[in-house]
């Protein structure tokens, strides 16, 4: 059974922790590695997470039979709920845990009026396009975001109508 943890001050440094990761392991391969650590740095630090649930972040782990299997992370914008991360370990991948935490963000995002769901993903991460595909969302643009130091998240925009 899945069930979700809501991250808190005391275990930022463990969603950073697992966040770092996850991230090394599946964009690694991906980014490499220099622009991934930068990326990891910049976005899943213990002050950049304690930075974005002061900013309306909505953070959750993951757990399988008590063990966090992975997370998310999320925040109402233009009036929709942007999808900021969905990461879950390989050993726990293929176990519906994606499909169920959309499921999660799906309700809190009707429960707060809301009626869809948004992302970025790397144009390249063919394994998460196909497994958001599956869970309903489409491409509906493309982007090329300056992140710093010469690197740009190159993304497909993709949004789930609920």
């Amino acid at each position: 059974m899945t069930e979700f943890e809501k991250v808190t001050e005391t275990t930022i440094n463990a969603l950073s922790d697992l966040a770092s990761a996850i991230v090394k392991e599946h964009y690694d391969p991906i980014l490499g590695a220099e622009q991934n650590d930068y990326m990891i740095e910049k976005f899943q630090s213990p002050q950049a997470i304690r930075d974005q649930l002061g900013h309306g972040y909505h953070y959750y782990f993951v757990l399988q039979n008590g063990v966090r299997a992975g997370f998310f992370g999320y925040y109402p914008r233009d009036g929709k709920t942007y999808l900021s991360k969905l990461y879950i370990h390989r050993d726990y991948r293929n176990r519906h845990l994606a499909r169920d935490s959309i499921a999660f963000i799906a309700d809190q995002t009707q429960k707060a009026g809301r009626n869809s769901i948004f992302l970025n993903v790397n144009r390249h991460n063919d394994n998460s396009i196909a497994a958001y595909e599956k869970m309903g969302f489409r491409k509906i643009a493309e982007e090329d975001n300056p992140i710093g130091h010469g690197y740009y998240m190159n993304d497909y925009v993709m949004e789930k109508l609920l």
